[in-house]
C-alpha cells in the first residue's frame, strides 16, 4: 500500500470499528465521519468506493446480523436460512475451489522437515499479506502488518522447513480470492499442517457460504463434536490460512463478533465486504 491507501485503509477501519462497537445505538453518518475527522460527503464516498456499500447499509447489515442471532428460529441455522434464501448462490462458495490435503503424520510431527516452502508478499484490500506454498498447494496466509513478524509466524509453523522468498503460481492464483475474479482461476490446492481434528473443523469453515455467518456452537455440531465448541474456537484460532479458509465468518452466539487474530477490526471490515458483495445487504 501507497501512503494514502494505507491513510484510507486506517480511516475505513476506524469507521467500521466505531459502527460496531455502537451500532446498538445507531450512529448517525455525522457521528461517524466526525469520528474519523472527515465530513460527511467525504467519508460516504470513501466508505462505499472501499467497501462497496453505503456506511447505512453496512449498520443495517450488522444490526440485522445481530438481530438474527439473537431471535434465529430453533429448527434452522444461518447457512440453512441461506440456501433456502438462495444467497448461498449469488456467491462463490469457497469449497468449489478448495480442496485439503493434510500433512503426512510424518510431516506434521517433523515440523515441514523436508518441506521446500516458497512465500511472497502481497497486497490486498485488507492490509498486507504474507502467503506460502509447497509443491502441493498454499500451506499459509496471513496478514502483515510487520513483513518481519509475519515471517517470523511462518518460520514457527514450520521449524524445519527451507523457506524461500520465491513467488510461484499456486500463490497468484490463489490471490485471486481478493478480487473475485475467478475467472480463469484454477482450483485451489491447500496442504494444510494440523491434526485430524484441525482439519474437520478448517473444512467446515470452508463450507460457509460467503456473506453469511456461523457460530462455534453450529461448526461443533456440524463436525459430530456438538459438546466440544470451547476446542472448536481454539481450532477456528489456530487456522494457518486466512480469508480463504473464512474463520472470520464465525461469530458469538450473542450476535457479536467475538476475536481475530489478525484484529476485531479487519474481521468487521471483510464480513461487510462479503455481505456488500454477495447480495446480503
Amino acid at each position: 500500500m501507497n501512503e494514502q491507501q494505507q491513510l484510507n485503509f486506517n480511516r475505513i477501519a476506524a469507521a467500521i470499528d466505531n459502527i460496531h462497537q455502537h451500532h446498538t445505538r445507531q450512529p448517525s453518518l455525522d457521528e461517524v465521519a466526525q469520528q474519523v475527522h472527515m465530513s460527511p460527503f467525504h467519508f460516504q464516498r470513501l466508505f462505499t468506493e472501499w467497501a462497496g456499500v453505503s456506511p447505512k447499509k453496512f449498520l443495517q447489515y450488522i444490526s440485522i446480523e445481530h438481530a438474527k442471532k439473537i431471535l434465529k428460529e430453533q429448527a434452522s441455522t444461518l447457512s440453512d436460512a441461506a440456501f433456502e434464501t438462495g444467497l448461498s448462490g449469488t456467491g462463490r462458495l469457497h469449497d468449489l475451489f478448495v480442496s485439503i490435503e493434510g500433512m503426512t503424520p510424518g510431516e506434521y510431527k517433523n515440523g515441514g522437515e523436508n518441506l521446500h516452502i516458497h512465500y511472497s508478499y502481497a497486497e490486498t484490500q485488507f492490509g498486507n499479506i504474507i502467503v506460502a506454498s509447497t509443491q502441493k498447494g498454499i500451506c499459509y496466509m496471513a496478514f502483515a502488518d510487520d513483513a518481519g513478524i509475519a515471517l517470523q509466524g511462518l518460520q514457527l509453523h514450520f521449524t524445519n522447513a527451507t523457506i524461500s522468498q520465491v513467488t510461484d503460481r499456486l500463490q497468484q492464483d490463489a490471490l485471486q480470492i481478493f478480487t473475485e475474479d475467478w475467472s480463469n482461476t484454477k482450483q485451489i490446492k491447500l496442504h494444510l499442517k494440523g491434526t485430524e481434528f484441525q482439519l474437520k473443523v478448517w473444512e467446515a469453515l470452508l463450507k460457509i457460504p460467503q456473506g453469511n455467518l456461523s457460530t462455534y456452537a453450529e461448526i461443533a455440531t456440524g463436525i459430530q463434536h456438538a459438546k466440544a465448541y470451547r476446542a472448536v474456537g481454539t481450532a477456528i484460532g489456530s487456522n494457518p490460512v486466512a480469508f480463504i479458509i473464512p474463520c472470520h465468518r464465525v461469530i458469538q452466539a450473542s450476535g457479536t463478533f467475538g476475536g481475530y487474530r489478525w484484529g476485531p477490526t479487519r474481521k468487521a471490515i471483510i464480513i461487510g465486504w462479503e455481505a456488500a458483495r454477495s447480495g446480503a445487504v
